[in-house]
């Protein structure tokens, strides 16, 4: 079929469908199939959305997506149109509305306001009353192109200054911009929106946060507003559930209430301080991971928490993170003469930066540290792999407002490990890291997670070194992926700046997703450090660099896992795994005896011989999420047994204490995430 009627069709996969006559996305969509029919949603035609009914005209060649439900696409662009609505709800609420920006999120969406009269949740209930009227109106999201100029002008004209500024500074190479107008409301917008604004079937504001104008703590503060957005009201509703639970599990919450963890103010927000539980619950982790770092042939090492200034301005670290690292720390010999000449705190970053004065830094980064070990000795290709593992504690510099818990922090400690491998060995060394990987979801019972690689943009100046490198490096991380057996993403301008990665993002038991885990594949810090090695032809070779982190941070991991596990820890891990509970005093002694049999078993076990009510002492117990409360009495005495209670599966009966010993054995040695009744 070749006339110039026909309407051709290429799809995601590339292929092309042909047709004789001009038709809609919808009958595609049926021609492709009954069932993406009954689904969709809009097409997407070159990036951009248009209705079912959308006439595709005689003699196009278009490219079309179908958007479903279940295309990762969809929900986001829902939300960002949703953003648009509530932004222009809150201008019709209140005065002289300055707009700066509102994305999508993985839960949601945010935008970030300014306003002569600031917003508080007493005004929740009249912007949402706003922006159903607005969706009600179903006015579509018109795309309007200008020229920068024009662009530039249209924002000064709307009284949107923060909009005018951003065209000025990160868009000004930018010839063309694009607005979306809905009714009166315009707004600068890359898009995409929805077809119809009647697609948004549920929203919700959440909250209201303190925020800076791009992120810089030294420009106004702007107010950002939370909501959520779904395509029905069952998926809020279900959403509204999850967040409660959340605030149930909540890490700092229970991190408290459990003793695990302390943030000190006289320490420093964002600095952990690990109390004996928690110090505890992460050696339990380092051990269970050190042991097979031993059978997968890694070597300790350790580093300093600061380095040369002039180390990471080789490694690229700095200034590419200069925003996100403490400033460096001056040479005492320089402090005088700079405080005797008035130096500012810019003008001194400013001459660090330039080479001009010497310094320290506080460790952002352990890799250009494990550099410096591998060139510290002649190396053959009969030494390769080199695999350097270490336990390090950075620091990085994060706002006051972005600062969470675990979560976010300003210093904390990677299971971190850099290989230095030969291009023959790179597949297998890779395979090795993702095993890793894979063993630490599976004891932590996260068998829920998605893979994806990040790749560098092409249009960015962020990333460093040669382009054939990074495109070996990236077909790489692909193939590793790919080994996995499970569907993997690809994101452009998710990849370091050296190297591209494979990111690890896992659902946890209430489906919220988290980022932990990543493998990278590095040609870029060899080279700017000049690595090489021998090889069998007896000339100098460069070494590929990997970089791994299965937890990624103790941090993060830990404070996740609370919140995974609403703090009941799995036996193996928890810092106390029984406790056992006397009935009243004459039981003591029989107590006592079980005490010594269960410790000499190797099991972490106290006991609670006060003399409270039993009733007392299982709801401490409980309270304290203690995993096995072991209840000795008069006949537990007489028959040598213990009356055993499960924090979850409650009452377990009486059993033998050779039983019991078994049994926790059985749990400790298996990793059970769960116990079984």
């Amino acid at each position: 079929m070749s006339t110039s009627s026909a309407v051709r069709i290429q799809l995601p996969d590339g292929s092309f469908k042909e047709f004789d006559r001009e038709l809609t996305v919808l009958e595609v969509a049926k021609s492709i199939g009954s069932r993406l029919a009954k689904d969709a949603l809009w097409g997407d035609i070159a990036g951009q959305p248009v209705p079912l009914d959308h006439l595709i005209p005689a003699g196009s060649v278009v490219p079309l997506r179908i958007i479903t439900r279940n295309d990762p696409q969809a929900l986001s662009t829902l939300r960002h149109s949703c953003a648009h609505v509530m932004a222009r709800a809150v201008m019709r609420v209140k005065k002289q509305v300055q707009l700066a920006f509102g994305p999508a999120l993985d839960d949601g969406f945010y935008y970030d306001i300014e306003s002569q009269e600031p917003l508080t949740e007493d005004d929740f209930p009249k912007i949402e009353a706003e922006m159903k009227r607005i969706i009600e109106l179903d006015e579509p999201f018109e795309r309007v192109e200008k020229n920068h100029n024009d662009a530039v002008q249209i924002c000064h004209d709307l009284k949107q200054p923060l909009k005018a500024e951003h065209i000025e500074t990160e868009l000004k190479d930018e010839a063309t911009l694009s607005f979306y107008q809905q009714g009166e409301f315009v707004d600068l917008c890359r898009g995409p929106h929805i077809p119809s604004p009647k697609m948004i079937g549920a929203f919700k504001l959440m909250s209201i946060a303190g925020a800076y104008w791009k992120g810089d703590e030294n420009r106004q503060q702007l107010q950002r507003l939370y909501a959520t957005a779904f395509f029905n009201e069952q998926d809020l509703v279900q959403h509204l559930e999850r967040i409660e639970e959340a605030k149930k599990r909540d890490h700092r919450v229970l991190g408290k209430r459990l003793g695990l963890f302390h943030i000190d103010e006289m320490v420093g927000q964002g600095l952990i301080l690990w109390t004996p539980k928690g110090a505890f619950i992460r050696q339990q982790l380092q051990d269970f991971i050190s042991l097979h770092l031993r059978r997968q042939g890694y070597d300790q090492v350790f580093t300093p928490h600061i380095g040369k200034l002039d180390l990471y301005k080789t490694s690229g670290h700095f200034p590419y993170y200069q925003e996100s690292q403490y400033p460096p720390l001056v040479q005492r010999e320089h402090l005088q003469a700079l405080a005797d000449e008035g130096c500012s705190c810019g003008e001194l970053s400013n001459r660090m930066s330039s080479g001009n004065i010497d310094g320290y830094l506080l460790k952002p980064m352990n890799c250009p540290h494990h550099v410096r070990i591998f060139a510290s000795e002649h190396r053959s290709y009969r030494d390769l792999p080199i695999r350097l593992a270490e336990f390090g504690t950075v620091y990085r510099w994060e706002q006051s407002g972005e600062i969470g818990g675990m979560t976010r922090v300003r210093g904390f400690t990677q299971d971190d490990a850099h290989l230095f491998v030969t291009q023959d060995q790179l597949a297998d060394e890779l395979a090795g890291c993702l095993e890793l990987v894979k063993i630490v979801f599976s004891a932590m019972g996260m068998d829920d997670y998605r893979v994806r690689v990040g790749l560098r943009d092409p249009e960015s100046d962020k990333y460093v070194g040669n382009p054939d490198n990074w495109a070996l490096a990236e077909q790489a991380c692909r193939d590793a992926a790919a080994s996995l057996g499970k569907p993997f993403t690809e994101e452009q301008g998710e990849a370091a700046f050296y190297g591209p990665k494979i990111d690890f993002v896992v659902r946890d038991c209430i489906g919220r997703p988290w980022q932990l885990g990543t493998v990278q594949v590095d040609y870029n810090l060899p080279e700017r450090f000049d690595l090489s090695y021998i090889g069998a032809d007896n000339r100098p070779h460069r070494p590929i660099m990997i970089h791994r982190a299965p937890f990624g941070s103790m941090e993060r991991f830990i404070g996740v896992l609370i919140e995974h596990f609403a703090g009941q820890f799995p036996l193996w891990l928890c810092p106390e795994q029984g406790r056992i509970l006397t009935v009243s005093e004459k039981s003591e002694e029989f107590g006592k005896a079980v005490l010594e049999r269960l410790q000499n078993a190797g099991l972490r076990i106290k006991a609670d011989f006060r003399s409270e009510k039993l009733g007392a002492k299982i709801r401490d117990a409980q309270l304290e999420m203690i995993p096995y409360m072991l209840v000795v009495g008069p006949r537990d005495a007489e028959a040598q047994s213990v009356s055993v209670r499960h924090r979850v599966l409650g009452d377990l009966g009486a059993m033998p204490i050779e039983t019991l010993v078994a049994r926790l054995e059985r749990e400790v040695k298996e990793k059970l995430t769960q116990a079984t009744p």
